[in-house]
């Protein structure tokens, strides 16, 4: 059983994918639901939603254009707990093939890491899964606050407006 349900569906501007479900986010049942979590207040402060989205509302992110998944769909917690064996990298790239987003960016460097199988960098990658464009965001999770950046993130929502209708 999945911890939290996708949230996809054709041709998506940008699909949001993490590692895994946080602690609070699987109970909640809602994605990026910790009390630190920025994901949806940066969305909103880059430009990429017009208001500020709670937690509990994130299906509504479908009528911007966004949707969301994670790389480990069966288990939660912090990523210092993941295994390899938990991560659904052919799962995945299947559902993007399906779906074809513009963009697919991955909200930590372990998810980004792990579906590609080696070290990334933040921003643009070379690779594609067909023509989804790939792309690393610093993690939003209040864990990994020390790591924060928000210019990956503004990076993303120019490259989302630069290539709109393209």
């Amino acid at each position: 059983m999945t911890v939290l349900p996708d949230l996809l569906q054709p041709d998506l501007e940008i699909v949001f994918c993490g590692t895994a479900p946080g602690t609070v986010s699987a109970r909640r049942g809602a994605y990026y639901a910790g009390p630190g979590n920025a994901f949806w207040p940066t969305l909103f402060e880059v430009g990429l939603t017009p208001m500020r989205i709670v937690p509990d509302e994130y299906p509504t992110i479908t009528q911007f254009g966004l949707g969301l998944t994670d790389l480990a769909k069966h288990v939660y917690g912090a990523d210092s707990v993941l295994t390899a064996t938990d991560f659904g990298r052919d799962e995945l790239r299947a559902k993007i093939l399906h779906y074809r987003p513009r963009i697919l960016a991955f909200t930590s460097k372990r998810a980004g890491q792990e579906f590609l199988g080696s070290s990334v960098s933040y921003g643009l990658q070379e690779e594609k899964i067909g023509s989804t464009m790939l792309f690393v965001l610093t993690s939003p999770s209040g864990l990994a606050r020390r790591h924060w950046n928000v210019q990956p993130w503004r990076d993303l929502a120019m490259l989302q407006c630069s290539t709109k209708g393209g």
